[in-house]
């Protein structure tokens, strides 16, 4: 059966812009909103600070976030696609990935390619299917890894 588009998710209001600039307590904030692993903020900054950032922002607020790393050579991973839970299912991560995507593209000079990579959230792999990633294991590839690694604090370092 054949819908309507929804056009606010077309077009851009007034109101809404896309910014390169997060800081670490907003970046932070957006972690803890969507239950994602936290992290002393001298972190985040560091890791903003090496990072490529489209923050969607309504009446200067953030309300979704991509971040992006590139070697800039032949690897992209994105490393971030969050959006806040009162903003989900609305187009605005949509809106986020279609902006990295178009990034990522203007960044290759003529006959160049970059391998793109990301790890989906657990049940949010049929969105980045529609940028055209796929998922891991199949016949090709095996499945993506990873692990957080702590330091250990000691005794004399605690607060």
């Amino acid at each position: 059966m054949w819908r309507q588009p929804l056009l606010f998710l077309e077009v851009m209001h007034m109101n809404e812009v896309f910014t390169d600039l997060i800081t670490e307590e907003e970046y932070m904030q957006f972690r803890k909103e969507v239950g994602w692993a936290e992290f002393p903020l001298e972190q985040a900054r560091e890791g903003l600070k090496n990072s490529f950032i489209r923050c969607l922002r309504i009446d200067g607020k953030p309300i979704a976030l991509g971040r992006v790393l590139w070697d800039h050579g032949y690897v992209v991973y994105i490393a971030d696609i969050i959006v806040k839970p009162e903003y989900q299912g609305k187009g605005y991560g949509r809106m986020v990935m279609e902006d990295i995507m178009k990034m990522i593209k203007n960044w290759l000079k003529p006959g160049y390619k970059v391998m793109v990579s990301l790890c989906s959230a657990k049940g949010k792999e049929a969105f980045y299917e529609k940028f055209g990633f796929f998922k891991r294991p199949n016949e090709d590839t095996g499945c993506g890894m990873s692990q957080w690694i702590s330091s250990e604090i000691k005794e004399s370092e605690a607060c």
